[in-house]
């Protein structure tokens, strides 16, 4: 072999554990709570917060390796949890569907119902949703799906409206309608990325009235704030303008799978929708000009924005809250998890989680290439949401002693 062919073995070597990370170490978990009470309660359930996150020995150091394996592959050995679909007709006339999912283990004596909000264009059907969900079935827990209206391929629209990115109406009609089916359950909320914006919203939301059968909440890989994110997805420091494209062709597919509806004669004039500068938009802020803005009513995207984030609604959240970040996530990059480090620095029942790895909803562990089928994000949601349901009896307990 060649010395000039040596040399180009070794560079390309070099760029792969770069790329890979292969120097890092498994770590620990880091967590802001400065409420010694709650965190001594959730860690009580969850000791596994206190041990170290291994990766996947050969990629799973990796940020994008770990969300682009997320996105594509999804989990290993997946199961296909049995549900049951719920099609409710909203006023507007919206056809809104959620699924559930009965616990696989009913020794438990709390009735909980874990109800899900998955990311952008996400539903019940994504990979990462199934496996969190059959492992929560198998603790005894009730879990209830919320499917973005236009997502579904098999569920057709039939008013002028899909999902937002700030819209808290539809997880809000799937609370209710749960409460109907099942009066005695208590309630954990989960979201994950954009739904875990939604979720932390919905919780901050001081127009909304929110049911007292809700007992806490998790949100996993969300980026707070609107505005400074596309700041950061705009560039292409860490390939995040390939994220943006990525997600920007994802929600121009959904509006224009559904065109019959969406953009018609009669919306476009209402709304003064261009369909060429819809088809054309190259980023979600353009995108966003083009027609979400529109559809709902805001004079520009900074508007939108600031409604949609969650980060203008911490301070009215009143129920524990825990918040779930790792630091190599390549959609969601470090500066914008300072509110949340904050927040959770001083505010009780609240608690921030931060891992240094785990990409965008990737969290794989274990093996040297072959994951293991449970991720560390499964293990560790389900060990939260047993947390959330300690403090709530204990808090309920001490309630009771007090009358």
């Amino acid at each position: 072999m060649s010395t000039a062919l040596l040399a180009v073995v070794a560079v390309i070597l070099c760029i792969l554990f770069r790329v890979l990370n292969v120097n890092s170490q498994p770590q620990r978990p880091s967590i802001w709570c400065s409420d010694k009470n709650f965190l001594d309660i959730v860690l009580k359930i969850s000791p596994l917060l206190q041990e170290p996150y291994i990766p996947t020995r050969l990629w799973g150091f990796s940020g994008h390796m770990q969300t682009i394996l997320h996105s594509i592959i999804g989990r290993v050995r997946c199961p296909w949890p049995i549900g049951e679909r719920v099609y409710l007709t909203l006023q507007d006339g919206t056809t809104l569907t959620y699924d559930v999912y009965q616990p696989l283990d009913n020794s438990y004596e709390d009735e909980i119902t874990v109800a899900i909000c998955p990311g952008i264009g996400n539903t019940s059907e994504s990979v990462y949703i199934r496996t969190f969900v059959h492992w929560a079935q198998c603790h005894g827990y009730r879990c209830a799906v919320l499917n973005h209206v236009g997502a579904l391929r098999s569920v057709p629209v039939t008013s002028p409206r899909i999902f937002s990115y700030g819209n808290t109406s539809d997880f809000s009609e799937m609370i209710s309608n749960l409460l109907d089916k099942y009066h005695n359950t208590k309630i954990v909320c989960v979201g994950f990325s954009l739904g875990g914006n939604l979720v932390t919203k919905y919780m901050g939301e001081t127009d909304r009235d929110r049911p007292s059968h809700i007992i806490g909440a998790i949100s996993v890989c969300q980026g707070y704030c609107a505005i400074e994110g596309t700041k950061w997805l705009l560039n292409w420091q860490n390939f995040r303008r390939f994220y943006l494209y990525i997600m920007t062709e994802n929600m121009k597919s959904i509006i224009l799978r559904h065109r019959h509806v969406l953009l018609t004669e009669e919306m476009k004039n209402r709304h003064k929708l261009n369909e060429h500068e819809i088809i054309s938009a190259a980023t979600l802020p353009e995108l966003d000009d083009a027609y979400t803005r529109r559809v709902h009513n805001f004079n520009t995207i900074t508007e939108l924005y600031s409604w949609s984030s969650s980060v203008n609604y911490l301070n009215n959240i009143d129920t524990p809250m825990v918040f779930i970040n790792a630091k190599d996530d390549p959609i969601v990059p470090e500066p914008l998890l300072e509110p949340i480090k904050s927040f959770a620095s001083k505010r009780n029942d609240t608690l921030y989680l931060e891992v240094a790895h785990g990409g965008h909803l990737g969290f794989y562990e274990g093996g040297l290439i072959y994951p293991n089928p449970v991720t560390w994000l499964d293990r560790t949601l389900v060990a939260l949401v047993g947390g959330l349901v300690l403090k709530h009896n204990i808090s309920s307990k001490k309630t009771a002693q007090a009358f």
